[in-house]
């Protein structure tokens, strides 16, 4: 199944300063993050942004939180954002059914993200190398248990030739030459 840039929603999960820095390849997780938000803004794809318990983990980190509006970010308390009604509300009146996961943890509040998500109907989507969390066993075992569910795994690179499409436009032209590695 091809991801398509009028049917997706990029979707930040819980990128927050407190947490962030504990993370294994912090910095290589961030680049990636902004990366795909920076496309996503460039190809208008919706961007929705989640903050876990903002009181005690803080907000969501300053390059990915100038990206996104207020009206973008949503608080939460569960671990999966889908039970949030409010993210929900807003998820639903984009009218999008493929969701786009990256952020932290993988094995947490992304796994339980994209299970809600997928249990919902929609075609979920996670970008392994822009998820992360604080051990290795738990990523592994976050993205193992994910795949097993249905869940679609791809790369940011990935990501960025489904929602172009085809070499030879000028949008191809002037997205490769800022966003290829």
């Amino acid at each position: 199944m091809l991801l398509e840039k009028e049917k997706s929603c990029l979707l930040l999960i819980d990128v927050q300063k407190k947490l962030m820095p504990h993370v294994q390849n912090y910095d290589a997780v961030l680049e990636r993050c902004q990366w795909l938000m920076r496309l996503a803004k460039e190809l208008r794809v919706p961007l929705l942004v989640t903050e876990q318990y903002p009181k005690g983990l803080d907000y969501t980190v300053e390059p990915l939180r100038d990206l996104v509006s207020d009206k973008e970010i949503f608080a939460k308390v569960h671990f999966s954002c889908f039970r949030t009604s409010e993210f929900k509300l807003h998820l639903q009146s984009l009218q999008k059914k493929q969701l786009v996961l990256i952020g932290i943890e993988t094995h947490v509040c992304v796994l339980q993200s994209a299970l809600d998500l997928r249990q919902a109907g929609y075609e979920v989507f996670v970008v392994v190398d822009a998820v992360g969390s604080r051990s290795d066993l738990d990523y592994k075992y976050g993205l193992k248990r994910m795949k097993q569910e249905g869940i679609h795994l791809l790369t940011s690179e990935m990501v960025f030739f489904e929602w172009v499409e085809k070499a030879g436009t000028p949008e191809f032209k002037a997205l490769s030459t800022s966003y290829l590695k």
